[in-house]
């Protein structure tokens, strides 16, 4: 059996059997109270000013390639620079690759961090550095523990408070797995369930569907009816002896049950969530698929109080095949549907077409509200690719460098920030780590590395051991 109320002396393990049997009432509803339980902690170390107050983190799950997209080299061999050409920014001495043709465009909005560098070239433990951010202690150890370091955004939210009604961190379309994997990095950790995100669920099923995309987490549960059922199961637990066992841990989330049943019963608190009370032509701007979608519903969700977003892009074909497009290896044979062909992977409406349309969107839109200044967008992934083209057009795992693209939250856009070798194989100078990566992100908000967030045990722990890369600011 599930169990909803772990002691902290025994933290639980999170099985993809109790996401399975938890499903899309648990992911959005049943761990709501968990988010609901978390009270600001006001923190006596001093801060810089923010320049953040909310954050969207965008994972390009696979890797996505630095030479393709970020770091042309025009003056490389063919079999490294490759078949794209670079194009100019509109930003003088900027150049992208001509794969992202309308986010050139946006290069005044955007900061591009060409000399990050990641731990492993193994999928795994890449991702798994890059959503903690910093070095995974157990590598080997990929399911998240309640001695996991916490996520960033249990971390914003435990140390900055909460978001009134609305969750402080959500998950959309989904939470990020591999199979039956689901990576460390995506949970509170050691701060408790009451800081882990809001994950929405959305079916793993056909993700260039042209439907209109559903909450598929929350609208199944939405029923005053069903509800009113919960309540009642909830009413029965109580009385139960194993709640009486964990009467202080049980009490507290006894009171945030209630809170989440209240808040999914607000239709207030549920038109963050809803895509319907968008316009036609805002929907179709973004893209009407489940990455445009998404782009839109992390809009919505910052606009609307919201303190984190996490983004995870990743294919699934019509028949629930995952490809995890960006990693364009290229494929001896056929899959998903799609090409298997490492260059066709990368101009496949799954993969940069969808991602320039729907990004473009996201710094406009939050541009055009008002909303950039104080929104720290994130693009990123687990590792880069290898300059070199294999004999399937592709690129394979690369550790020695990769871009991340930064805009927003105080971000000055129209810059490089570090550089590549001749081939974009290796950093040349101010090289980033996923610490420092992690450790700017905290910067944003105004938190220093050094400050500390406490395990229910009281147990303190720095946030950060990396250094953030505060020339990106002003």
């Amino acid at each position: 059996m599930l169990n909803l109320f772990p002691s902290v002396g025994s933290p639980p393990r999170i099985s993809r059997r109790d996401l399975l049997r938890m499903g899309p009432l648990a992911l959005a509803g049943l761990s709501l109270p968990n988010l609901l339980q978390a009270e600001e902690t006001p923190s006596a170390h001093p801060r810089q000013a923010a320049t953040a107050k909310n954050c969207i983190y965008i994972f390009l799950c696979g890797g996505p390639s630095q030479i393709d997209l970020w770091d042309p080299k025009p003056d490389a061999p063919l079999e490294i620079r490759g078949e794209y050409q670079p194009i100019d920014s509109n930003v003088p001495g900027i150049q992208i690759g001509d794969l992202l043709p309308l986010t050139s465009q946006r290069a005044d909005k955007f900061a591009i961090l060409r000399s990050q560098y990641a731990y492993s070239a193994a999928h795994g433990v890449a991702i798994m550095d890059s959503l903690l951010g910093q070095k995974n202690p157990r590598p080997n150890e990929t399911f998240p523990t309640r001695s996991d370091h916490p996520g960033f955004g249990a971390i914003l939210h435990n140390l900055l408070g909460g978001c009134g009604d609305l969750p402080a961190w959500v998950t959309v379309p989904r939470p990020f797995t591999t199979g039956s994997v689901f990576f460390k990095g995506q949970t509170g950790g050691f701060l408790g369930p009451a800081f882990d995100p809001f994950m929405l669920n959305k079916p793993k099923k056909d993700s260039l569907s042209h439907e209109l995309f559903q909450v598929d987490a929350i609208q199944p549960i939405v029923p005053a009816g069903r509800i009113a059922g919960r309540q009642k199961l909830l009413e029965q637990i109580e009385g139960t002896k194993a709640l009486q066992q964990h009467s202080t841990e049980g009490a507290d989330l006894d009171k945030h049950y209630r809170n989440a049943f209240s808040l999914l019963s607000d239709n207030g608190a549920k038109q963050a969530f809803d895509l319907s009370l968008e316009s036609a032509a805002t929907r179709a701007r973004y893209g009407h698929n489940e990455y445009g979608q998404s782009f839109l519903m992390a809009r919505r969700l910052v606009e609307a109080g919201v303190r984190m977003v996490n983004l995870f892009w990743t294919f699934f074909g019509p028949d629930g095949c995952q490809f995890n497009l960006w990693d364009n290896h290229g494929i001896d044979g056929p899959v998903c549907g799609g090409p298997n062909r490492g260059n066709a992977m990368l101009r496949h409406e799954y993969c940069t077409p969808s991602f320039d349309r729907s990004f473009t969107a996201l710094l406009d839109d939050l541009d055009d509200r008002g909303l950039l200044d104080e929104t720290l967008v994130v693009v990123t992934g687990e590792f880069g690719r290898t300059p070199k083209i294999n004999k399937l057009a592709g690129r394979d795992h690369w550790a020695g460098c990769q871009s991340t693209v930064l805009a927003g939250g105080g971000v000055r856009g129209g810059q490089v920030y570090g550089s590549t070798d001749a081939h974009a194989g290796y950093v040349q100078d101010h090289p980033v780590s996923p610490d420092d990566l992690g450790a700017t992100i905290h910067h944003a908000f105004g938190l220093s590395p050094d400050e500390a967030v406490y395990s229910q045990a009281g147990r303190p722990t720095r946030i950060s051991e990396g250094h953030p890369v505060v020339e990106l600011f002003g």
